[in-house]
């Protein structure tokens, strides 16, 4: 009786919770995060009804709250209205009370009301999901102890832990931290690796950030999202349908000078335009200073070298001055940097019409390609190349 209807070995228990617990972060990322809060993939009702019902035995968490909250911080991320910031509440907060800070806000009636559309209102949302919510918690320990017996208990304390330590604590505290950045987005969003086997990619936070309505979470060739393993398999099988991924850059040939065309693809790709300038242009003239500077230059570039690429809105006032100082120092790199500005500021001019930002980049372009540093030349070259990909 104490080894339940199932007697396992230690790996058995072992292997066991490991399931159970990836079938609980995957009902997090493929339902609640990608199908729900941000609708980048479509779900089987039969998928759907089969996560909902594990996520009710399995954490407790109301899908319209959980959907509610996260689209929130998205809209008010890095500022004091972000549910979740460990940059507003700081980072000991969120890893030793993130769960707690999403309870506080799914209190909020006007964070659910104004966020929480288009989530399930079927009958067993409405009588049994939402009102009994916890009842599920004290079902999945029965069926625990059931299984496993008095290990049960044991298995039953990890599955309830697992979302509030890598979801509440990992990705929304250590992701807005530490960790490295693809693309300079305006909130301090990160990728952590390599933890995707534990969180289903969620973990690659940077690049969700970036694209917040793509179905797959992975950037580069050597990153790995679990959660959209799962859903490949699940399209391969008709159980789901990818609505939209992250757009790739597409070359073609050069053309004489900048056209619609280009534009387009430039404002489109603009993420990782901006991640090309820093790789192709940023570092190579930083190299070439460090080269051919003398001890103190070499150590100021060296502290500096970060704030060179990341975006100024998350730069503190101390660190803005070290740019400022780095700059001052450094013609050259002060040159690349206010180019790097003003192709940012080039498609943030929302009130102006297509006509006139591509002659702001037209412009940029050509003053881009005379201004006498080879790396930043070729970089204005290749804008001539970026198009669109009519398949998309």
């Amino acid at each position: 009786m104490l080894d339940g209807l199932l007697d396992l070995s230690l790996w058995g228990y072992v292997v066991a919770t490991l399931l159970f617990t990836q079938l609980t972060i995957a009902s997090v990322t493929i339902f609640l995060h990608r199908n729900q809060a941000h609708k980048a993939v479509e779900l089987h009702p039969l998928v759907s009804h089969i996560f909902r019902f594990w996520l009710w035995l399995s954490t407790g968490i109301r899908t319209k709250e959980w959907v509610a909250i996260h689209r929130k911080h998205h809209a008010k991320c890095e500022t004091t209205e972000d549910p979740h910031s460990p940059q507003i509440l700081g980072l000991k907060k969120l890893l030793l009370e993130g769960a707690e800070l999403y309870q506080k806000e799914a209190r909020n009636s006007a964070t659910i009301k104004n966020y929480g559309m288009g989530t399930p209102d079927d009958w067993l949302e409405r009588k049994i999901y939402f009102p009994f919510n916890r009842y599920g918690n004290y079902t999945m320990l029965l069926i625990d102890v059931a299984l496993f017996g008095v290990v049960g208990i044991t298995i039953w304390a990890i599955q309830m832990m697992w979302i509030p330590i890598w979801a509440a604590g990992v990705v929304n505290g250590i992701g807005h931290y530490f960790g490295y950045r693809n693309y300079e987005v305006k909130d301090a969003s990160t990728n952590i690796v390599p933890w995707g086997v534990f969180i289903g990619g969620e973990e690659l936070h940077n690049n969700h950030h970036t694209y917040p309505n793509s179905a797959k979470l992975s950037s580069k060739w050597w990153e790995f999202d679990m959660g959209w393993f799962y859903i490949r398999l699940l399209s391969i099988v008709g159980l789901a349908k990818v609505k939209q991924v992250a757009p790739k850059p597409v070359m073609g040939p050069p053309k004489p000078v900048v056209d619609v065309d280009n534009l387009r693809a430039i404002i489109r790709n603009r993420f990782q335009v901006m991640a090309r300038y820093s790789r192709d242009v940023l570092k190579p003239v930083i190299g070439e200073e460090l080269n051919k500077s003398n001890l103190k230059s070499q150590q100021l570039l060296k502290r500096a070298k970060k704030l060179l690429i990341r975006d100024v809105n998350l730069l503190s006032d101390n660190s803005k001055q070290k740019l400022q100082d780095l700059l001052d120092e450094n013609e050259k790199l002060k040159l690349v940097y206010a180019y790097k500005q003003r192709l940012q500021e080039i498609w943030s001019q929302t009130d102006m019409s297509h006509e006139n930002l591509l002659k702001a980049l037209q412009e940029w372009c050509k003053q881009a390609e005379s201004a006498g540093v080879k790396a930043l030349e070729d970089f204005a070259q290749s804008i001539r190349r970026y198009t669109i990909n009519q398949a998309n």
